[in-house]
């Protein structure tokens, strides 16, 4: 196609064809690429849902704090994880968990 031969009206109409093109380009290639996989995970007697399923991680509930810091009511802590440097320092200090413990 030579475009020194398109007229003006020609000219308007395929950019917008080029800028549809460029706008829906990222959509068509991962549709081409989901399709693709799709046609693997079957091959292999799998939906891909069953694939992608086992991969995604639910979310994990919040969890209401078990200690609170006596020093700063701010800081809490679940219990679950590591030991927040202020419970580290009040198990030093001589105090038990069961003295960070909220009532």
């Amino acid at each position: 196609m030579d475009i020194e031969d398109l007229s003006l009206s020609e000219l308007k109409a395929l950019r917008a064809k080029v800028d549809r093109a460029i706008v829906t380009y990222e959509d068509r290639k991962k549709k081409e690429a989901l399709s693709e996989l799709e046609d693997v995970a079957r091959k292999m007697g799998y939906s891909l849902a069953e694939l992608t399923e086992m991969t995604v991680k639910k979310p994990r509930k919040a969890v209401a704090p078990k200690y609170r810091n006596p020093e700063n009511a701010e800081e809490t802590w679940t219990g679950r994880g590591r030991k927040p440097k202020w419970v580290e320092a009040a198990l030093s200090a001589g105090k038990t968990i069961d003295d960070l413990l909220i009532a």
